[in-house]
């Protein structure tokens, strides 16, 4: 069985939506040939990321960088999973105030030197949200968007499960 490692941060609840739907995707499709763990990042470690096949990094972008936890979760397990991981499958959702494409380059680097193969192109998700309260405020997604992050995870559960990846 291949297993589909979905790691998020969130404050505000967007990204855990994000993330939620891509697990949910993952989970119709795969049924029981791929198994899908969704941790949040403070959770997992190097040991998760060795015993995945496959990933789904989501974060939300805080002041143009991919948050402090997800950043803390890839500094406790970059060394560990160097050379371990090569060719492995990745996608990025990134739930962003305005841009989310900094974000999206920082996972992308640290997905380059893992030597991970990206399976799909990466989801932005923009609240717009630019004032201190918006920006503070929990979020809703739309369901257009968490629809997309529902067919990245069962794309990617599928491509695992059908020997693809």
């Amino acid at each position: 069985m291949k297993t589909l490692l979905i790691v998020y941060h969130s404050m505000t609840g967007g990204t855990r939506q994000l993330a939620d739907a891509a697990a949910a995707g993952a989970r119709a499709e795969a049924e029981t040939e791929t198994a899908v763990r969704l941790l949040h990042a403070a959770e997992a470690g190097p040991d998760d990321v060795l015993a995945a096949d496959g990933y789904v990094f989501a974060t939300p972008e805080n002041l143009a960088a991919i948050s402090g936890q997800m950043k803390d979760f890839f500094d406790r397990c970059y060394y560990a999973a160097l050379d371990q991981i090569n060719g492995r499958p990745y996608a990025v959702l990134v739930c962003a105030g305005s841009d989310g494409s900094n974000a999206v380059r920082q996972i992308e680097r640290i997905a380059t030197g893992w030597r991970l193969k990206p399976a799909a192109p990466p989801i932005i998700v923009c609240t717009h949200a630019q004032t201190k309260e918006e920006i503070l405020r929990p979020k809703r997604i739309a369901d257009e968007e968490l629809a997309a992050c529902e067919g990245l995870g069962a794309a990617l559960a599928a491509g695992l499960a059908m020997g693809i990846f």
